[in-house]
């Protein structure tokens, strides 16, 4: 998932209505479908969680957050068992010590490796906000049953803009590094520790113009840093694969970019990305043999522009 932006429920604040268009409710239930389908799924999101209606100003501005209290977003994400997710740039809207208290409700892990509380002499040097990747450790069985066991690296990545777009709560508190600077110190890393597969959670959109420091949108240029296997991007809120998104490095038949598997999911929950890994065990670790992207709508909109919805809520 990515940019769900507060959406947790089928439900239009501004409208007042329920919305088929949107609500991770919705969305769960494709979650659901896939692991009933495949044996080895992993559920990550990819930022922009916190902010984005009135149902987020609200928590923030009127209920607040107490010592113990979960957020509704984290309510529902910790519901779906996410592995791990990243920081969005709404993430930092409402200040750090309230970024903090929502994060602490969160059962699982929030990775980013280019914001920093104090910066170092390089990236792996910084004194990081939050942990800059997780190692997910399991287990996956070959084609004749056997189990062998696998290490995957997931790391996080935002714009780093947030220090321009919320000055007033970052000025002096955080700092951030160029994506790709960060990404091209702490994916080595992950290759020291042992990983099979890295898969980069990119809080930030495809652009396929030339790289330049401190670029918003550098999805593109990420997936074709070597180490990293995978990139799950957003920001833009658009979907890849799709028409969007043409020219080289492009693939939107198999979902690559850069030939790296990658997915954008929409927003507010309109979409499930999905990467399908085939690995192949190559003596005693694990190497990816082939890919495909998707992505799975909640809802279809007719040439008359009537939506359906495609699923239920998940309860």
């Amino acid at each position: 998932t990515t940019d769900l932006h507060c959406h947790v429920q089928p439900y239009d604040y501004y409208a007042d209505k329920p919305a088929d268009t949107m609500g991770l409710a919705r969305t769960a239930s494709i979650i659901e479908e896939i692991r009933a389908e495949a044996t080895n799924a992993l559920l990550f999101d990819n930022g922009d969680y916190l902010q984005g209606n009135p149902m987020g100003d609200y928590i923030a501005y009127s209920k607040g957050m107490a010592a113990g209290d979960i957020h509704p977003v984290i309510a529902g994400m910790n519901t779906l068992r996410y592995a791990a997710g990243t920081l969005g740039n709404h993430e930092f809207n409402y200040g750090i010590d309230f970024l903090e208290k929502v994060n602490a409700g969160a059962n699982f892990p929030i990775v980013c490796a280019n914001v920093a509380r104090k910066l170092g002499a390089s990236p792996r040097e910084d004194e990081l906000f939050v942990r800059p990747y997780l190692i997910v450790e399991t287990e996956l069985a070959d084609g004749a049953g056997v189990k062998h066991p696998l290490k995957l690296g997931v790391i996080g990545f935002v714009p780093p803009q947030i220090l321009q777009w919320d000055r007033a709560h970052l000025e002096g508190n955080l700092f951030a590094r160029d994506i790709l600077q960060a990404a091209r110190a702490w994916v080595p890393q992950l290759r020291e520790e042992g990983v099979d597969l890295v898969v980069a959670l990119a809080h930030t959109g495809l652009d396929a113009s030339a790289e330049t420091e401190g670029m918003e949108n550098a999805a593109y240029h990420l997936a074709a840093i070597e180490g990293i296997d995978a990139v799950i991007s957003g920001h833009q809120h658009k979907v890849w694969p799709s028409t969007e998104y043409e020219g080289e490095g492009f693939d939107a038949e198999t979902g690559q970019i850069m030939g790296k598997p990658a997915v954008m999911a929409g927003f507010w929950g309109s979409h499930l990305g999905v990467i399908d890994l085939m690995l192949e065990r190559v003596g005693d670790s694990w190497q990816l043999a082939a890919s495909q992207s998707t992505v799975r709508p909640i809802y279809t909109r007719g040439d008359d522009r009537k939506v359906t919805a495609l699923l239920g809520d998940y309860t």
